[in-house]
């Protein structure tokens, strides 16, 4: 028996148990490994009809579809038909935003690195039509610029809207068709949809979320979001399997597994180099790549992507120097739990790679002067608000408005404490993780212009 087969065997053993103790309704599990896949799964598509899981069923793949979305925007590169510090005006003309100069100027670079700087959690519904990316991104002419481009790093599902809007521009074809003919039709992929349409002839998993904050979770009440979103992570959908697929044509210098070239071999390498570093807040990357995350310290090249959908989260871990790959989807409950057992396991037994730790409070913190801090931060999905009481303890209320509320967010209060230096961090985890925020900047009098969680959300009125 091969390590892989140990390992193949383990998960198959294991992954009922930590599907119960983290209370995951299903997860499909795939794993690559000197040139053979094992894959597995657990649990019920969905606790109301009690599916059972299978490892051909279709999850959410959520914001791992970036990459994919980065792919198909390289392959482009590779034609000579758009080059990376390419103006995306050039190509999209008609791109408009509220900061005309940076409308103009900004790079196809700096959409894939996420430096775009303009706001990015923009989840405007324009309709299940073809022309529904076309009319998200003409409708970008209100969307604020945060700072200048290039200057730093910011999560932006947006600009990764637009960058799908560059394939179909380029391509002459809806997203959905590039997808199916530039990455599905090479790789061989038989249970990937990029529309719920595609996706509902196969066994489908449902996400879980909670109603109310102490309350069981149930069946999400969608099971999407917009189409217009498609290329930052709101469709695609697929088995572990087929996902690794993808992952093992990015470790074989572009190659499907038929020796066709679907990205050119330095292509491949550009994409894993280093573009941009994160702020401390150590539940994402340390540094981003064109489309992909980039994790140090771990004693060998570590890329990947995380995706978060209605109630799905998915986990792809791939190291490069390795010829190794791990998948996990879920479908509810404490998936950074499962995250930390499953691939946690896979890459110590096959790469004695150990996961980071994720970030937890400190037992007694110390306390500090939360004035630089406190105030509003806004975005368009929420307020943010940072207030420290009589007593020295610091509070953030999270008031949800537009497109959170609509899918149910409800408004949050919890107690933040010190973390690291301009950095607080949550007493109480959400979905097993406390996120840090970190306090960058200065507005002119002292404070904080930014609170960033991924995303620089700025403080309001700065």
């Amino acid at each position: 028996m091969t390590k892989l087969d140990e390992v193949g065997a383990w998960i198959r053993d294991r992954l009922p148990t930590l599907l119960a103790e983290h209370g995951v309704p299903a997860a499909g599990v795939a794993v690559l490994a000197e040139g053979e896949v094992v894959d597995a799964a657990a649990g019920v598509l969905s606790t109301a009809t009690e599916v059972a899981a299978t490892p051909d069923s279709l999850f959410q793949i959520g914001s791992i579809t970036k990459v994919w979305t980065a792919t198909l925007v390289m392959q482009l590169v590779d034609e000579g038909l758009v080059a990376l510090e390419d103006p995306v005006s050039r190509h999209l003309p008609g791109l408009t935003l509220a900061d005309e100069s940076a409308a103009r100027t900004l790079t196809v670079r700096q959409l894939l690195s996420h430096t775009a700087g303009f706001e990015g959690d923009v989840f405007t519904d324009t309709g299940r039509g073809d022309d529904a990316l076309e009319r998200y991104v003409a409708g970008l002419g209100d969307v604020a610029q945060l700072f200048p481009p290039g200057e730093q790093f910011s999560y932006n599902n947006a600009g990764y809207c637009v960058l799908g809007r560059l394939v179909e521009v380029l391509r002459g074809k809806p997203f959905d068709e590039c997808l199916a003919e530039r990455l599905f039709a090479p790789l061989g992929l038989t249970h990937a949809a990029a529309s719920p349409y595609e996706a509902i002839v196969h066994r489908v998993a449902v996400g879980h979320v909670r109603p109310e904050p102490d309350a069981a979770e149930v069946p999400a009440p969608m099971w999407a979001m917009a189409r217009s979103n498609a290329p930052a992570g709101s469709m695609l959908s697929m088995r572990a399997r087929d996902l690794l697929a993808f992952a093992r044509m990015h470790l074989e210098a572009g190659k499907a597994a038929d020796g066709s070239s679907v990205l050119d071999a330095g292509t491949v390498a550009a994409m894993q180099e280093r573009q941009v570093d994160l702020p401390d807040i150590r539940v994402m990357g340390d540094a981003w790549g064109l489309g992909w995350e980039v994790f140090d310290g771990q004693g060998t090249p570590v890329i990947g992507h995380d995706g978060n959908t209605i109630g799905q989260a998915s986990f792809l871990r791939v190291l490069p120097e390795r010829g190794i790959a791990v998948v996990l989807l879920t479908n509810g409950g404490d998936p950074y739990g499962l995250y930390r057992d499953v691939v946690g396991h896979v890459l110590r037994e096959l790469a004695d790679v150990q996961l980071r730790a994720l970030p937890v409070p400190p037992v007694d913190p110390p306390r500090v002067d939360a004035t630089r801090y406190a105030g509003t931060y806004s975005s368009r999905v929420a307020d943010l608000v940072v207030s420290q009481d009589d007593d020295g303890r610091i509070w953030l209320e999270m008031r949800p408005k537009d497109i959170a509320l609509e899918m149910g967010e409800q408004p949050e209060r919890s107690e933040l404490v010190s973390f690291a230096p301009d950095t607080l961090i949550p007493v109480q985890a959400q979905s097993g993780l406390h996120v840090p925020f970190a306090f960058l900047g200065d507005d002119g009098a002292g404070r904080a212009r930014f609170m960033h969680i991924g995303r620089a959300v700025p403080r309001a009125g700065a």
